[in-house]
């Protein structure tokens, strides 16, 4: 999920109340490959190994979020996140937080022994929110207080972390399954989970594994890539100098093979696994949704789309966005025309949303993640791409299930 502010000014704001500590562990054993690491000798003797996450899908009509376990404090206390590429900052509910927090479990600080209380407090509103609904001014807030303690994910231990405790949220988080959230931005900044367990010799990447609720098996892996879950090769993109987040440049935009002046224009795309399908400005997106149907068209005021829902099921809308490798070759990304519908709106339950929202900014999310497997390398300051292997797995489940 991308915050309405740019994550520089966040982690700005942030600085100077935060200070971080590590320590080695021993990680939970897997058979895992990492990509491109050089590491010294000195960091090699106490490598950390990588580890895989499992990850469960927030499913309402559409694919939402992928959200898996930590845990927090000592003894440990646990907790749900999804794992957003779109954020740095660690955020779970703590027992201060009252009605509003009611559907997620609570941090108590006084049962952990680890806890510090760093002091201090601070908003953030998010530009894109959990699920599809558009985010409407201030809709999508949380407020925090401000801590450190130990986390644990995958096995791996990130002791004295910023810990930003929800003290108040805003109703639209109130639904979700999960309880919080982690950010794995594409910086190494101090005081974070993803820092501390690098600074421990873990290799400075991870890998996303998300797949469709028919399928299942997504997973996060930390420190390498899960050479099971695709097919072929990674093909890496490089990225540009980056204000924060995890952007590629983009050649262009098609639409069913088709293409148009306004889509040929070269334009910074931010990956954002915390969002659940795209956004684009409002010319493209209006370009776009004109090769599609004329039938498509913004429904309220807060950048959606929609159609009637008897007519979405036949409309082709494939969309293909055009990258170049590091080898210098173009490389698309791909999302199905299936991806098209993403559910009824909750005031018009015959009218479909679409897959892009008008926003300022242009984000891929979870409607082209799920079709590849992706490790975004840090050290590299790439991302990689691959197709993933869900459905061979689902055939192999469905055969494996056989008389």
């Amino acid at each position: 999920m991308l915050p309405f502010v740019t994550l520089a000014v966040v982690l700005s704001t942030l600085k100077g109340i935060f200070a971080v500590s590590s320590a080695t562990i021993a990680p939970a054993k897997v058979v895992l490959q990492s990509w491109g690491v050089e590491v010294n000798s000195s960091l090699r003797r106490r490598a950390l190994g990588p580890a895989n996450v499992p990850l469960k899908d927030y499913f309402n009509g559409t694919d939402l979020q992928w959200f898996g376990g930590i845990t927090v404090g000592t003894p440990p206390q646990n907790f749900t996140v999804v794992f957003d590429s779109g954020s740095f900052t660690l955020e779970i509910p703590s027992t201060q937080c009252g009605a509003s927090c009611s559907n997620q479990r609570k941090f108590d600080p006084s049962k952990s022994s680890t806890f510090v209380n760093v002091g201090g407090t601070t908003t953030k509103t998010f530009g894109t929110g959990v699920g599809v609904d558009p985010v409407q001014g201030n809709n999508w807030q949380l407020t925090f207080s401000c801590a450190r303690d130990t986390v644990s994910v995958g096995g791996l231990v990130a002791p004295g972390v910023n810990v930003l405790l929800i003290t108040n949220q805003t109703s639209t988080f109130s639904p979700d399954p999960f309880d919080g959230i982690m950010g794995l931005g594409p910086a190494l900044q101090s005081g974070t989970v993803f820092n501390s367990l690098v600074s421990q010799g873990l290799p400075a990447q991870f890998s996303l594994f998300l797949t469709p609720n028919s399928v299942g098996q997504a997973e996060l892996t930390l420190g390498a890539a899960d050479t099971t879950k695709f097919n072929g090769s990674l093909t890496f993109i490089s990225q540009p100098s980056s204000d924060g987040n995890w952007e590629l440049p983009s050649s262009g935009i098609s639409v069913n093979g088709k293409t148009t002046t306004t889509l040929k224009k070269s334009r910074t795309i931010i990956f954002d696994s915390g969002t659940s399908s795209l956004t684009l400005d409002a010319n493209t997106t209006k370009a776009i949704y004109a090769m599609i149907s004329p039938n498509i068209q913004p429904h309220g005021n807060f950048g959606a789309w929609g159609i009637p829902c008897s007519q979405i099921a036949s409309l082709p809308a494939q969309l293909d966005f055009t990258f170049t490798s590091q080898s210098g070759q173009p490389f698309n990304l791909t999302v199905p025309s299936r991806e098209l519908n993403v559910g009824p709106f909750r005031d018009a339950p015959t009218i479909c949303q679409t897959f892009i929202k008008s926003l300022d900014v242009d984000i891929i999310g979870g409607s082209l993640l799920k079709h590849y497997y992706n490790l975004w390398d840090v050290s590299g300051s790439r991302i990689g791409f691959a197709k993933n292997g869900m459905f061979l797995m689902l055939l192999s489940s469905v055969v494996s299930n056989l008389p």
